[in-house]
């Protein structure tokens, strides 16, 4: 029996929503390459329109995008987007969401409620999506939901290398918002040389969204600089209100680390008048100038993803980049 062999070498391309571009251009220079001409626009009646400009057809494809405000819009872009590269004879298409979709509602907190982080990874993979990449999941359970590889990567390092050069090493506390997160708040600690640990505990409404009391922190505090960690800052009441808890327990300074700057309504408000030293948060999302104020910086994520989808792309190791523990 005859057979034909194809010597082609494999071909990455990046292609970004219209969400936020300017990550994925960043993301793209870090890379070396540039993004795939696209064509996108709304119908009058709000439909969705995606048509790649070049041929895909056996290429490795990482569709890249943010999930601001209006999020429903961004996700039913990228999920377009995927069905039409899948329809392009892409190869493998990797869907890079750096703030996962949905990922407050991971399991069922009371009867009939939906786990959407679940629904959104099943569309993911109904769409095409052979593989899946995010940083900071809200809760790495959220991993098992995709039907294939997932890479979840961490912002620790990158926030934790910087606040280590704006604080007295020996006087951190690494303060967790809640007990949920406090194997998170170990990492940091272990990050930033194993500074002790304490948490805030809160109490939160069900059914309330975006409502949760901070009540009194747990750990020693007093006279120390404490790095107040979370996935995401939404409203900034939560961890406002965690300040003044830290504050009032005598702590020395408050600096906040998150990933994910959501900034919904009055969150850089609440934040700028919340008595933190500095807001420290990377460029997932997109942030524009009216949710800037003077305590914020912004750390870009760009090259930690660009060095991801290169690992991936190789064939290489993604956990290589997180001491293997990713």
């Amino acid at each position: 029996m005859s057979e034909i062999t194809a010597r082609g070498e494999k071909k990455l391309v990046l292609a970004s929503g219209r969400a936020h571009p300017e990550l994925a251009e960043e993301i793209a220079s870090w890379l070396g390459t540039e993004l795939l001409p696209v064509s996108a626009y709304d119908f009058a009646n709000g439909e969705i329109y995606v048509r790649s400009g070049e041929s895909v057809r056996g290429t490795d494809v990482f569709v890249i995008q943010a999930h601001p405000a209006p999020l429903n819009n961004w996700l039913m872009e990228q999920l377009i987007m995927v069905d039409s590269l899948k329809r392009a004879s892409a190869k493998r298409i990797t869907v890079v969401s750096p703030f996962y979709p949905y990922a407050r509602q991971d399991k069922k907190g009371r009867g009939r409620e939906p786990i959407s982080a679940r629904l959104v990874a099943d569309m993911y993979k109904t769409a095409g999506a052979n593989r899946l990449m995010s940083v900071d999941l809200h809760t790495s359970q959220i991993q098992g939901f995709f039907d294939g590889p997932v890479d979840h990567l961490m912002a620790i390092p990158l926030l934790a290398d910087y606040i280590r050069t704006r604080v007295d090493a020996e006087n951190i506390t690494v303060v967790s918002p809640d007990t949920g997160r406090v194997r998170v708040a170990e990492q940091w600690a272990e990050r930033l040389g194993g500074a002790p640990l304490a948490f805030v505990h809160k109490s939160r409404d069900l059914t309330m969204p975006n409502q949760a009391v901070s009540k009194q922190v747990v750990g020693q505090v007093e006279g120390r600089t404490c790095v107040l960690i979370d996935d995401m800052i939404d409203t900034g009441g939560t961890i406002s209100g965690a300040v003044q808890v830290l504050k009032n327990a005598g702590a020395k300074d408050v600096i906040i680390a998150a990933t994910h700057a959501v900034f919904s309504d009055h969150a850089a408000r609440r934040l700028a008048e919340s008595g933190a030293r500095e807001v420290v948060v990377t460029n997932t999302l997109p942030i524009p100038s009216e949710k800037r104020f003077p305590q914020l910086t912004v750390l870009s994520i760009a090259p930690l993803i660009a060095r991801a989808i290169r690992e991936v792309f190789d064939d290489g190791s993604v956990t290589s980049l997180f001491d293997g523990i990713a």
